[in-house]
């Protein structure tokens, strides 16, 4: 059932109608809609997944805009504290920007998309005042149980105004992988230069758009994600609305993040004119550059698949590890469904007993691990593969071996482990 309402033909950023297509994965289903048992008779929506390239700002870009009120709603399964490597990345955060800021009991400081209070823990834990806005009212009441004071409701720039108004301005604000998920992306720029105080800075991190396109990880790609940056393209937001790139951070998380340090003064450092450099001498800021990721994301669908099928033949068994939103789009895309995967192991109490969408792979908990032993198992979030192999170190012992898909399909053993 594709549905083609609310697909654009400007961009996002600029408005400019001078758009360039450089990739389709086709029509897929939502990659957080995961199923229920009473839900799999029914047909699911699917929705397509067009990237575009924007030649006035820059900017990498889905047409397709799947409602908010759809993708982020009550039924929500995203808890990011079941992840270890993100809760220890987010304390380091947290820790730094204190000690940068000098931080304390009469500072204020306010997450965008603030889940479960994974990352506002640690400065509550300090004594330094919080809020945490974020639309999912199961992380949400996850983050007060932890003393996170959180706003259950989309960032607007009409609810900054209104905090603004109220007299709530942060020191600092965090924004970890939500820019790409705004509809409105000018709103929630704006939004987010009214809430920051003159001297406050914004603490922004985004997938980066160059690792995506050289690591080849399509699978990060999906209808949340409306929007791939590149420092030219973001810089270029942030700009219009009156606030300065002062400072780029790289990260390793999730297959290659930058952290973004924006303010409404200009104090740019050399990080940002490295970065803005290397981008134009690469050749992020014309077209050719993303020409061939098409061809390289069906070549790592065919061997996936190839690997797969010879490993099923052989008689190997094959369950999967993590059932994450890039899992969904890889299955999805690559039509590896119950005829190749047994289930899918994940630690999230709240996707356990649920289904993936569009393939049907059932959900289990880890201990099913032990319990069946498979041969192999695909680690669908390879962006933590080093954590779960760790976590899986004895199904290793035992033999027990994993595949990891992304950039090109490989087979990991117990001698492979970090």
């Amino acid at each position: 059932m594709a549905d083609s309402h609310s697909r654009r033909d400007t961009c996002r950023s600029c408005g400019s109608s001078d758009l360039t297509q450089v990739l389709s994965l086709g029509d897929l289903p939502l990659s957080d809609g995961l199923l229920r048992e009473v839900d799999l008779a029914r047909e699911e929506p699917r929705h397509p997944l067009d990237v575009v390239f924007c030649a006035k700002c820059t900017l990498v870009q889905i047409l397709k805009t799947v409602p908010p009120e759809e993708l982020f709603n009550a039924d929500y399964p995203y808890f990011s504290s079941f992840s270890d490597a993100l809760l220890e990345h987010s304390r380091h955060n947290v820790e730094a920007r204190i000690a940068e800021r000098r931080l304390g009991p009469q500072s204020q400081v306010v997450e965008l998309a603030s889940n479960d209070g994974y990352l506002l823990q640690y400065y509550v834990q300090h004594g330094i005042p919080v809020l945490g806005i974020d639309p999912c009212s199961g992380p949400a009441k996850a983050a007060e149980q932890r003393g996170v004071r959180t706003l259950c409701t989309f960032f607007t720039q009409q609810l900054a105004d209104s905090l603004r108004a109220d007299g709530t301005q942060a020191d600092v604000v965090h924004a970890n992988n939500v820019l790409a998920h705004v509809a409105d992306t000018n709103g929630f720029v704006a939004g987010l230069a009214a809430l920051l105080k003159p001297s406050g800075v914004a603490v922004i991190e985004v997938p980066y758009v160059k690792d995506l396109v050289d690591h080849c990880e399509f699978d990060t790609i999906y209808h949340e994600h409306l929007c791939y940056f590149s420092v030219i393209a973001v810089s270029a937001i942030l700009r219009r609305h009156g606030l300065w790139l002062n400072r780029v951070d790289p990260l390793s998380i999730h297959g290659g993040s930058l952290r973004l340090f924006v303010e409404r003064e200009q104090a740019t450092r050399e990080s940002v004119e490295c970065y803005l450099a290397d981008e134009q001498a690469c050749g992020l800021t014309e077209p050719d550059y993303y020409r061939d990721f098409g061809a390289r994301v069906e070549q790592v669908r065919s061997e996936l698949v190839a690997l797969l099928q010879r490993l099923k033949a052989q008689g190997a068994s094959i369950a999967a590890y993590g059932a994450a939103a890039k899992g969904a789009i890889l299955l999805n895309y690559a039509g590896v469904g119950t005829d190749l995967l047994r289930w899918v192991a994940d630690r999230n109490v709240h996707k356990q007993g649920r289904y993936m969408p569009g393939v049907h792979v059932p959900i289990v908990s880890p201990e099913r691990i032990a319990q069946d032993a498979p041969d192999y198992m695909l680690i669908l979030p390879w962006n933590f593969k080093d954590e779960i192999m760790r976590q899986q170190a004895e199904y290793l012992r035992k033999g027990g071996r994993f595949i990891v898909p992304i950039p090109r399909p490989v087979v990991l053993s117990a001698e492979d482990a970090t």
